[in-house]
């Protein structure tokens, strides 16, 4: 599992990379699917949510520790291609440090070495981490409606340890979309 960490050029710079963190059901994937949409470029949705889908889908089977290294091979292969094809910025859905936390809650601190490696060493321009503050929508992936804040908790504290900054994304859908909009404007403008 290793990821190419050379950037595609579109106008002669390195493309700015913004990730979107945290908690399930918190509208990771409407926000980066819409700023995709409003900056004219791609986005890499989370690889983990359809695998694990599909093994529902079949088999009624949930996630196992032998699903980590697939799941961060195609979120990898979804981050290539949303960079290949990118203008200027791209957007992801989630990352692999998202992944390294899953894994460490479900599996009592259990993380595969090589995820844990890739996903300290990749880096993003900004860190979009987004608050509890969303109604919860089920589904059959989602398991943990009542430790919400505990879940934010975790994925805050990854982000403090690994010495990254980041943005908290509060309120309402049209608060949370202008200010990642205005953060990421002032990345363009650098």
């Amino acid at each position: 599992m290793e990821k190419n960490n050379q950037q595609p050029q579109s106008t002669g710079k390195n493309l700015i990379k913004v990730v979107f963190f945290g908690p399930e059901s918190t509208g990771k994937t409407t926000l980066s699917q819409d700023l995709a949409k409003k900056f004219n470029t791609s986005w890499a949705p989370e690889y983990m949510r359809s695998y694990l889908q599909k093994k529902w889908d079949h088999n009624k089977e949930i996630c196992q520790k032998n699903d980590l290294i697939p799941i961060a091979e195609g979120q990898l292969q979804n981050e290539a291609f949303a960079e290949k094809n990118a203008k200027e910025i791209v957007f992801y859905d989630t990352n692999l440090l998202q992944l390294k936390v899953y894994s460490e809650v479900y599996y009592q601190g259990y993380c595969p070495e090589e995820i844990k490696f890739q996903a300290q060493n990749d880096k993003f321009d900004l860190y979009f981490l987004l608050y509890i503050d969303t109604p919860w929508e089920a589904d059959d992936l989602r398991d943990k409606p009542e430790e919400r804040e505990q879940m934010f908790n975790l994925f805050e504290k990854e982000l403090k340890q690994q010495n990254i900054n980041y943005i908290v994304l509060k309120g309402s859908y049209a608060r949370r979309l202008k200010k990642a909009t205005d953060e990421v404007e002032k990345l363009l403008k650098k």
